[in-house]
């Protein structure tokens, strides 16, 4: 098999969708010959054309709406947004008019677009290019939200979120679009919508993460392991919304210990609904409080970067205190 990082496993899951189904089309700025401020669409269009790899405006509440109206008409447009921070323009064309597509036609019309964008921090990008704003889409009903952690993940969720007959938000880490590298299958696969991963198998902490945070918590995971003997079993969420929550119960059954660690900020964040969740349907498990390690409810700073993102020490820290109970 061959080995890729995510940004290469991206490109190919584009290739394999857009030769697999003549409806898939790729539009964002510059994604055509540029292909991509990130590179992911290099070469589509070559091989597609300028009628299936667009080259767009710098509008991206256009580029949404076009996505839209072209799902409307049978495509499936694959939408991109070069920086999650600049989504906010098109807010309006996913919240009310996407993901509310099925319900407000009866379900006689849907929106399966996919918006892919690169998020969160890491690559000293500052407050408009650091964001992970994966809460709005979360808390809007009609949307599925996904992240990926590792190449053959992303080729296979991003091949699921084509397929979708919803719209997609798929969030890529852009801090391991090429520092994470792994075999990839060239064969078809998908990775089913709804579904986490137990990416470290422990019997002290269950640790719920997603997409960079995979490998900082398996770094404080192995530390804690190496000082301690403590042994924590690390959950990849994968798909924001639906989460795997039978997934995330049977772990918390196993260990009695949870805790949740995302970039975005605390308040309203992802963890809160999780802990919500356990809290409301498996509190008899715990056997102490539900620990969150997150960024914090400010804007993300430039100089501080690495005191704002959980780190290593952070998670390390809470380990150390749930293991008091």
């Amino acid at each position: 098999m061959p080995v890729m990082n995510m940004v290469q496993a991206l490109n190919t899951a584009l290739r394999e969708e857009m030769k697999r189904d003549p409806r898939v089309i790729v539009l964002g700025e510059d994604v055509g010959r540029r292909g991509g401020v990130f590179l992911v669409t290099e070469g589509l269009i070559d091989e597609f054309g300028e009628m299936r790899v667009i080259d767009t405006p710098l509008t991206e509440m256009g580029i949404v709406g076009i996505a839209v109206g072209l799902a409307l008409y049978g495509f499936k447009p694959v939408a991109e947004i070069q920086f999650i921070d600049f989504v906010y323009e098109a807010f309006d064309q996913i919240v009310s008019e996407a993901a509310k597509m099925r319900s407000k036609t009866g379900g006689m019309f849907t929106a399966p677009i996919v918006v892919r964008a690169p998020c969160c921090g890491g690559v000293k990008g500052a407050m408009h290019h650091s964001q992970s704003p994966e809460s709005y889409f979360i808390h809007t009903a009609g949307l599925i939200t996904m992240m990926p952690s590792s190449p053959y993940d992303a080729k296979g969720m991003l091949k699921a979120a084509i397929r979708a007959e919803d719209p997609v938000i798929f969030l890529e880490p852009k801090s391991i679009y090429r520092t994470i590298k792994e075999e990839v299958p060239e064969d078809d696969y998908v990775i089913p919508i709804g579904k986490g991963k137990i990416v470290r198998e422990g019997s002290d902490i269950t640790i719920v993460t997603y997409g960079a945070m995979v490998y900082t918590a398996l770094e404080a995971a192995k530390l804690a392991e190496e000082k301690h003997g403590w042994s924590a079993e690390i959950i990849d969420l994968r798909t924001l919304f639906p989460f795997d929550k039978d997934l995330i119960i049977k772990s918390v059954e196993k260990t009695g210990r949870l805790i949740i660690v995302h970039e975005a900020p605390k308040t309203l964040g992802l963890g809160a609904e999780i802990a919500a969740y356990i809290s409301e349907n498996a509190i008899d498990l715990l056997r102490g409080p539900i620990i969150r390690v997150t960024g914090y409810d400010t804007p993300f700073p430039l100089v501080h970067e690495k005191l704002y993102m959980p780190n290593i020490a952070r998670i390390y820290l809470a380990m150390q205190k749930i293991m008091m109970y």
